[in-house]
């Protein structure tokens, strides 16, 4: 990347001091702890899981419970937890939580090529827990959204250097554990990358195959669960739904014209993110902003949809902000988050119950400026690619780098 005295860029990847990191270690803390004292056995939502687990100890089916939306692999990988009392749950899950995102947040700077001791490493992540309220919704729910949050750049960031296998693999094992990165495959079927795409379906497709086996009603996630997710009509989940397809009827809007709209500008989406591939301007902002715009596309048609989904692609987005032409450069993108300030109350919007008016505004104001900027967006000057349009894991030279902190030139 070319910084001059006026970019922040090198500002934001020099070396971060003592008193920001103390800082953000007592925010991140505080999340945590928050979490642990206001619920029970390590969150709402990890409680369905777990209790999915213990039922099916028990002799019984996961599936029995509607609000169990996971695929069979995901109730062995929650054994552990049914087996521990909910005291040690209610500590020990928002707190690998919290660390969870900060190691999503990691893997989207590393993608990015930003240092870890970098001032955005510690700004960056403090503004998510302190300015972002999914963040919080999502320690405090437990929820394991956060295992697609990790996976989708650590992914990214082996596929930047060549690993892409392993990316399909990354991918598959989030899948099993909850299916959220299946759109996530688009982006190696449009690399051209199959043996990414093998392991993406084969991983999920085993362990799930695997697990079912064990269970008493092996095919209970394609008889009841993928039945509930198309047809089901449960009142309390729809008020916290923010695809437009669930917002939309709220509004007065029909449900078919919402379903229709809601699916057009996912596949507007879709062919955006083909776009930006198709563009092969070298750099990490490419596999970036595909990945990003494939899942908030998906989050517009999906059902259901919820606040916390946006933490799988916002790290990514955000982490590219040293970058001339990144989309956290354009105004739009901080528009979006605007509404997402924790304690900031909106008229008529007070209700939690009407939060998801608010968070359909975020996702689709994200959706719609990753969408824009795609075809024909700034030029990110990052590493060299090969003639196929492949991003090349070579360290050619340091150009598309985040400037060195101790050559960047001083900010006025």
């Amino acid at each position: 990347m070319r910084t001059g005295k006026s970019d922040i860029s090198g500002w934001l990847v020099r070396p971060a001091g003592g008193a920001a990191w103390a800082a953000l270690v007592a925010v991140l803390a505080a999340c945590a702890v928050h979490a642990g004292r206001v619920t029970s056995d390590g969150g709402m939502d990890n409680a369905i899981v777990v209790r999915a687990a213990r039922t099916w100890l028990a002799g019984g089916s996961p599936y029995d419970d509607p609000h169990f939306l996971y695929l069979p692999s995901a109730v062995l990988a929650a054994a552990p937890q049914a087996l521990l009392p909910g005291a040690v749950l209610r500590v020990l899950v928002p707190c690998a939580v919290t660390v969870l995102l900060a190691l999503a947040w990691g893997c989207a700077l590393r993608l990015h090529r930003v240092p870890l001791r970098s001032r955005l490493a510690v700004l960056g992540l403090t503004g998510l827990a302190v300015g972002f309220a999914p963040f919080g919704h999502l320690v405090r729910l437990g929820n394991w959204t956060v295992t697609a949050a990790v996976a989708l750049p650590l992914a990214l960031l082996l596929a930047s250097r060549g690993r892409w296998t392993a990316a399909g693999a990354v991918i598959g094992v989030a899948v099993a554990l909850k299916p959220l990165l299946a759109p996530v495959v688009l982006l190696f079927l449009f690399a051209g990358r199959w043996r990414a795409v093998a392991a993406t379906v084969l991983v999920p497709a085993l362990a799930s195959g695997t697990a079912a086996l064990a269970m008493p009603d092996p095919a209970g996630f394609f008889t009841r669960t993928l039945p509930f997710l198309f047809h089901g009509d449960d009142g309390f989940v729809r008020l916290y739904e923010a695809s437009p397809a669930a917002v939309l009827p709220r509004l007065g809007v029909p449900g078919v014209i919402a379903q229709g709209l809601a699916t057009a500008g996912a596949g507007a989406g879709t062919l955006c993110a083909y776009l930006r591939w198709r563009r092969a301007d070298p750099g990490p902002l490419r596999l970036a902003e595909t990945g990003a715009g494939l899942m908030l596309s998906a989050f517009l048609v999906s059902r259901p949809s919820y606040d916390h989904y946006l933490l799988v692609a916002l790290p990514l987005l955000l982490a590219g902000l040293p970058y001339a032409g990144s989309v956290a450069r354009g105004a739009w993108f901080w528009v979006a988050l605007v509404p997402q300030v924790p304690g900031l109350t909106w008229p008529w919007l007070e209700s939690e119950r009407r939060r998801a008016f608010k968070d359909a505004f975020t996702l689709c104001v994200l959706a719609a400026t990753v969408a824009r900027r795609a075809p024909a967006g700034g030029a990110d000057p990052g590493d060299h690619s090969d003639s196929g349009g492949r991003v090349d894991s070579g360290d050619h030279s340091d150009a598309g780098r985040p400037p060195d902190p101790a050559r960047a030139p001083a900010v006025p």
